[in-house]
């Protein structure tokens, strides 16, 4: 989502401040950052301004290359021995460049957990590749979900599994987007960040 020069960034308040003081506090310049995350500089740069609002596979990567996570890029950091997330309704969750999303697990874990909604047409052309796993669950709508070379079309109760290595995208079917949950490793050591290098992702 792109935001007119000088406007203010409403969608996911407080993200712009926390990209910055990260990378900032992981020793990482701009430019090594940006070439990590496959983005350019620029881009990076009005992320951290507040003039461009991340998606959510733009704050997937990042936060892998932070060592964090999105909740807590978001703001959105319970405390970390609670086992217990109380749901809502979606749209209490934040929004960003047509992704909806809420948290569905605790911080800090080995595992991140959210509730997202994918709206019509998403990643049609973006596949990425990490280290990692990924798990979803498809609770309303149709999900196409392509894994390498194969195609999987998800309904409603359909789930996938797979090694986050393997070169994947999603995409909502319906006009209305589809309702998933959605559970990913991640990973905080440093030889797990020497893995988030250049070309290993697509962002």
């Amino acid at each position: 989502m792109n935001l007119p020069e000088g406007a203010a960034a409403d969608e996911v308040p407080g993200v712009a401040p926390r990209l910055r003081d990260l990378r900032r506090n992981r020793g990482l310049t701009l430019e090594t950052a940006a070439r990590r995350a496959e983005l350019s500089p620029a881009h990076l740069s009005r992320l951290e301004t507040g003039r461009r609002q991340p998606s959510l596979p733009i704050l997937l990567g990042l936060a892998r290359i932070y060592g964090t996570t999105v909740s807590e890029l978001l703001g959105e950091m319970p405390p970390e021995r609670d086992a217990v997330v109380r749901g809502g309704p979606l749209g209490a969750g934040a929004e960003a460049d047509g992704w909806r999303y809420r948290q569905a697990g605790g911080s800090g874990r080995a595992m991140q957990a959210l509730r997202v909604h994918v709206p019509y047409g998403t990643e049609s052309d973006l596949v990425r590749v990490h280290p990692g796993e990924e798990w979803l669950y498809v609770l309303e709508g149709r999900l196409r979900v392509a894994l390498g070379e194969s195609l999987h079309d998800l309904e409603a109760g359909d789930s996938a599994h797979f090694d986050s290595l393997t070169p994947h995208r999603i995409a909502a079917l319906a006009r209305e987007g589809a309702q998933l949950l959605f559970v990913h490793t991640l990973l905080q050591s440093s030889a797990a960040e020497l893995c988030l290098g250049n070309g290993i992702h697509r962002l």
